[in-house]
């Protein structure tokens, strides 16, 4: 069910070569890319008819309009289930506890007497968030997109999800009803590539947004790689990952039931168990099976999931050789299931978003930890956060000197400007003196 890659007994190679080794996803953006480009033309071309076009194509359903009407938002909330309602109220109020402590606040700094730099954070005009809607609905991933833009204080937020056959041609019921709940009221029945060019070149019902954030599949992150340059972007996200840092103090039925839950996304989900103990791989692969049998999307999700070569029980030496395997492939979500667990995740260098220990399992981050489950995949932790308030921001510096604080420093100016021939920087100094470089005091 899952393969074994044994890198115990000889000397771990370093950087490339080490992620080399390593089970990752095929995930071809740059293929993608020739498939998504003609439709993103047409969106800009046509529009608000090339959408409707598209969702007839795509989706099975004939629309009258892609916005979503506000009644229909209100219905889904009135009609939610109460426990449901419930979770996603929890979800969103520890998101906000989380997400508003990373708000930014103006700073001056004196770098000379009559010389400052103040760095203000302004947040992005208007942002369009994308939540999935194919293989599951994830009214989470309204959550997780909508509460950091909100915190940031972004005035204009659109979000976009596929128009579903089985509710008349608009998004998951739950979807809007997460949209009612945060007070979202500009919804768009557009998936996939489509959402994206609707947002970056807008059409007659959708203003463009200035950024596009929120997880999808590869046409998505393939429209996210055509427009980059005229919009900002979060990420190219990839299919979802968990790897378990574990040792023999852990628990097969949990590292099991956690890979799991990971496989159950998409076929192309990776699990990743790197541990040094032999007896627990085995215990581990023992305890899939049945959990297996006894889960939903056995057949199209998980086992294609757990059986492909994204995922891999990965043996090594020790802890300190696991650190440096789950360092080098940089997981979205990385367990740390062993003893003296937090000390152990304190050391980790790359990972999307990490879980110490037992009783903080990846499912919790993706619902209600309060965390956010929108993170870099493909092992680009190693240079990419997820989703924070901080995607929504821009810092400026705005430059303030007195004309003494700008004598003071003239001849190191003039100097630099003309090491880099670069003379007319220098001349710029020098005008507001008469063209004589004051000399320092």
């Amino acid at each position: 069910m899952i393969s074994r890659i044994d890198l115990r007994g000889d000397a771990l190679p370093e950087g490339a070569a080490l992620r080399d080794l390593l089970p990752r996803a095929d995930f071809d953006v740059a293929a993608a890319l020739d498939k998504v480009r003609p439709i993103c033309e047409d969106v800009h071309h046509r529009g608000d008819a090339a959408l409707i076009d598209y969702a007839e194509r795509f989706d099975g359903v004939k629309l009258d309009r892609v916005r979503v009407p506000a009644d229909a938002l209100t219905r889904a909330l009135e009609e939610l289930d109460p426990a449901v309602r419930a979770a996603l109220e929890e979800s969103i109020r520890r998101a906000r506890l989380v997400h508003r402590e990373q708000r930014r606040s103006t700073h001056t700094t004196q770098v000379v007497p009559g010389g400052t730099v103040t760095e203000k954070w302004v947040p992005v005009d208007r942002v369009g968030l994308y939540a999935p809607g194919g293989r599951a609905v994830y009214p989470s991933s309204v959550i997780m997109n909508v509460v950091p833009a909100q915190e940031a204080g972004v005035p204009s937020l659109a979000l976009a999800s596929p128009a579903q056959a089985d509710f008349g041609g608009l998004p998951h019921p739950t979807i809007l009803a997460a949209c009612a709940l945060l007070g979202v009221d500009e919804v768009y029945a557009a998936g996939g590539a489509t959402a994206v060019a609707m947002f970056a070149h807008g059409t007659e019902s959708c203003p463009p947004a200035n950024l596009v954030t929120g997880p999808g599949n590869i046409w998505v992150a393939a429209a996210k790689r055509y427009f980059t340059g005229k919009i900002g972007i979060d990420a190219e996200a990839g299919p979802t990952e968990i790897a378990i840092l574990a040792d023999s103090t852990a628990d097969p039925v949990h590292v099991a039931s956690d890979l799991i839950s990971q496989a159950e996304h998409d076929p192309l989900a990776a699990a990743v168990l790197v541990t040094d103990s032999a007896d627990l791989a085995d215990a581990v692969e023992k305890e899939l099976r049945p959990q297996v049998e006894a889960s939903k999307h056995v057949e199209e999700r998980i086992a294609p999931a757990l059986s492909g070569r994204q995922s891999a029980i990965v043996l090594v030496d020790g802890i300190e050789e696991g650190l440096r395997v789950v360092d080098a492939y940089g997981a979205e979500h990385l367990e740390i299931q062993t003893a003296d667990a937090a000390a152990v995740a304190d050391r980790v260098r790359n990972a999307g978003a990490i879980f110490v220990g037992p009783w903080a399992p990846v499912s919790l981050g993706d619902y209600a930890a309060g965390s956010n489950h929108v993170l870099p995949t493909g092992g680009c932790a190693c240079h990419s956060s997820g989703l924070s308030v901080q995607s929504f921001l821009r810092g400026i510096h705005i430059v303030d000197y007195t004309e003494d604080a700008l004598a003071e420093v003239a001849h190191h100016v003039v100097t630099l400007a003309e090491a880099e021939d670069l003379p007319a920087h220098g001349a710029a100094i020098k005008a507001r003196f008469g063209w004589k470089v004051p000399k320092s005091k």
